[in-house]
């Protein structure tokens, strides 16, 4: 019953929401580009806080996921949106719907 009223911090509600993308489902996270030498393909960092369960201290985790872009637009240091898509190659599955 909780987690319908628990946000995580890198999740992105109705505010983020954009028409791109042809999908109405799908996780929103927020990340950084990371690296743009691919072509039409992205790679963003998104970091999350997780609590340790014996020292209760808090820790950073960054995830890495590869991004489709299809013009490119995207470039190093670019805080972004990303949204869950169909398998788009075999690492590929986000695609780029906003820049922050």
């Amino acid at each position: 019953m909780l987690e319908m009223f628990k946000k995580k911090s890198n999740e992105v509600g109705a505010a983020g929401d954009s028409k791109k993308s042809g999908s109405l489902n799908g996780r929103k996270l927020r990340g950084v580009v990371v690296s743009d030498k691919m072509k039409k393909t992205v790679v963003v960092a998104v970091s999350n806080l997780k609590l340790h369960s014996k020292y209760k201290k808090y820790f950073n985790v960054t995830k890495r996921f590869k991004a489709h872009d299809e013009n490119n637009e995207f470039r190093v240091g670019d805080k972004v949106i990303i949204q869950e898509t169909r398998p788009l190659s075999r690492e590929k599955r986000w695609v780029v719907i906003s820049k922050l």
